[in-house]
């Protein structure tokens, strides 16, 4: 378990360095991007992170068999509650304006691109 702190930890930068960028990107551009949307967005996407990642190191820490299913299940996992979190922000609270759709996927293709690179990263040392 002690692995998946490492990845855990760090979120912590790329989740400054996503709202460094946002602060930036409305400074320099002079857009309606509200910073609070940015880290309210980036606080759920790090939580659905947290939750695949502890799933998947769970799993990579257990016999090969359950391996597959554990894997299988933080993907499926992750990308369910992306679409539920997607399905909420932009049906539910109404941010259908140009600059929250996108910031929403930036900052969920950063972080799902981050996600499975370390899923990969480890299928990569071991076998299914």
């Amino acid at each position: 378990m002690r692995g998946v702190f490492k990845y855990i930890l760090l979120l912590i930068p790329l989740n400054i360095l996503l709202t460094g960028t946002a602060f930036l990107f409305k400074s320099l551009v002079f857009s309606n991007l509200l910073l609070k949307d940015v880290v309210v967005l980036s606080s759920f996407f790090s939580l659905i992170s947290v939750a695949t990642l502890i799933i998947f190191f769970r799993g990579v820490a257990r016999e090969p068999d359950s391996r597959t299913m554990h894997t299988l299940a933080s993907v499926s996992l992750k990308f369910l509650l992306d679409m539920i979190l997607a399905l909420v922000w932009f049906f539910i609270s109404k941010k259908t304006y140009l600059s929250s759709v996108f910031s929403f996927f930036v900052i969920y293709l950063t972080l799902t691109v981050f996600t499975i690179s370390v899923i990969l990263k480890m299928l990569k040392n071991r076998a299914l």
